[in-house]
């Protein structure tokens, strides 16, 4: 018998009958949970043919889950130390960014102070072969290739490159350690008195890179912060509080909790926060979720600041860990949160998984993307702020106070070719890596490079030609649409691959209509208070 599969089976139904018994469950549910368990024996000591019991187990769990909410998830064994590892914000490997093109690797940026750059590996080189076993040519994908690079903390990998002006391939050898995973991927000056922090996620290394990043901003006494929640799926609801918690008044409520089985739990202000004094805009759309949309639900219950954007995902629950015997785990739904209000976020799932998994794309065709007035909120579902009064909602995400539609001018079919199958990219650091030695004579600073560098006619002419090569048909039209698009995204990769990832968004920033529309809300002292009074 296999005693993992079994072992788990019994942890489940052990767990399942303590719950009834404890619960004061009916005698009918005592009798399901005990019919769960003989059905798993017979499987298991009786049936025709010799079986998969790890498959079987997996498929039970994930049956049982798909009859309750969208978010209660079963993690296989196999992928529980890379949900941890991202979530602790850390990967052990040898610290490298890359990207594969034309069937190889390119390193875009070794990791500062990480393995691989102290080894001194460039951006720019082209790995050729990990442990002497050639690893350029057709197949390679993302996936393999992290699985090459990344190990347990102290083991060792050789890396043979090829750099350009060196005749002979060079040999490293490469000892890989815990690698720091940046929640925040930019953070930046917008202006002299306003600062602008891009957060990807919420794991256990977020509040500490804000408190560098506002240390930072403080040196130059900002007045405006602008946090960008825009594509956060979300992570640690507790960190999202610590991130309220810089920005909302001692003793306020920032979330509560509660559940049938989870009593209520409330989670308030307590530090002095970095910032809870100035300006504040939060950027959001419908792929900012969860912890994301406490951060947002709170401030915006509070007065505290703005949001602009786009209406949020709509994830008002929370999921608790639970380990199996065997290594995988559920992450059980256990609670609804609500934000100080009392609102609950949570979309509607009753019409199944499947609807819910496509409401995004159904708010699209409904032209929620477009117009505000195609989002209808029942009255039922209607709060006020707790300051000022507002009329905000609950239910079905965050609704920002200031809407702003996607801008789909430039975004034409072409453009989102040209993206999708990486010929930009692709372009854009074959360019960096071929004239590097150039730019850093002629470009030495970002500041010099924004304001000097600009995508000549020819430059767009190869790029064209590439695509022209990877089989994507020209259109004139959609081309000179999108023009200005590939222009600013050509600019912001190249200064990624020379400078820094906040030198990407900065450019790219500089024409995002949401972020633009921010600034001048923020540097606008009268704008800002009649938004937040609702006059």
């Amino acid at each position: 018998m296999n005693i993992s599969f079994f072992g788990k089976i019994v942890f489940i139904v052990t767990v399942a009958n303590i719950v009834v018994c404890n619960m004061g469950f009916s005698q009918a549910e005592k009798l399901q949970s005990q019919t769960l368990t003989k059905a798993f024996s017979y499987i298991q000591n009786l049936y025709i043919d010799s079986i998969n019991s790890e498959e079987i187990v997996e498929n039970a769990i994930l049956a049982m889950l798909k009859n309750l909410d969208p978010h209660s998830q079963y993690i296989s064994k196999d992928n529980v130390k890379m949900v941890d590892d991202l979530l602790k914000g850390n990967l052990e490997g040898i610290g490298i960014q890359f990207n594969i093109l034309e069937d190889t690797v390119f390193i875009i940026n070794p990791i500062k102070d990480g393995p691989a750059a102290r080894e001194g590996i460039m951006p720019g080189d082209k790995i050729i072969t990990a442990e002497k076993q050639n690893i350029s040519g057709t197949g390679i994908n993302n996936e393999s290739v992290k699985k090459i690079f990344t190990g347990l903390k102290g083991t060792k990998i050789d890396i043979g490159i090829k750099r350009s002006g060196e005749a002979e391939m060079l040999h490293f050898s490469v000892e890989r350690e815990k690698i720091p995973i940046n929640s925040i991927v930019a953070s930046y000056l917008v202006d002299d008195k306003t600062g602008y922090i891009k957060l990807n996620s919420f794991s256990s290394t977020t509040i500490s890179e804000f408190d560098k990043a506002m240390s930072n901003f403080m040196a130059f006494s900002i007045e405006n912060l602008i946090l960008d929640l825009r594509g956060n799926g979300g992570g640690y609801l507790q960190t999202a509080a610590e991130l309220c918690d810089h920005f909302i008044d001692n003793k306020k409520l920032i979330v509560f909790t509660e559940g049938m089985h989870s009593n209520k739990k409330e989670i308030v202000a307590k530090i002095d926060g970095s910032f809870e004094k100035g300006k504040l805009a939060i950027l959001i759309n419908e792929g900012s979720a969860s912890a994301s949309e406490i951060v947002a639900g709170a401030v915006q219950d509070w007065d505290r600041g703005i949001i602009i954007g786009r209406r949020s995902f709509g994830k008002g629950l929370v999921q608790r860990p639970l380990d199996l015997p065997d290594g995988s785990r559920l992450r059980l739904t256990v609670a609804h949160y609500y934000t100080p209000t009392g609102r609950s976020i949570q979309k509607s799932f009753n019409k199944g998984n499947i609807e819910y998994k496509h409401e995004i794309i159904t708010r699209y065709n409904h032209g929620e993307f477009s117009n505000r007035d195609s989002i209808h909120f029942p009255d039922s579902l209607k709060y006020e702020t707790l300051i000022n009064k507002r009329t905000i909602y609950g239910g079905g995400g965050i609704m920002p106070d200031i809407f702003m539609p996607l801008d789909t001018g430039s975004f034409t079919n072409y453009f989102q070719e040209l993206f999708g199958k990486g010929i930009i990219h692709l372009f854009a650091f074959k360019y960096a890596n071929d004239y590097r030695h150039l730019f850093k004579q002629e470009y030495s600073t970002f500041e010099k490079y924004k304001t000097e560098f600009n995508v000549s006619e020819e430059m767009f002419e190869e790029l064209l030609s590439i695509a022209k090569e990877n089989n994507i048909v020209f259109k004139k039209s959609e081309y000179l649409r999108s023009k200005e698009e590939i222009r600013i995204n050509i600019l912001a990769l190249i200064a990624s691959n020379l400078f820094n990832n906040d030198n990407y968004y900065e450019i790219i920033n500089s024409t995002d209509k949401v972020l633009l529309k921010a600034t001048e809300i923020l540097s606008n002292k009268k704008s800002y208070k009649k938004i937040l009074s609702g006059k």
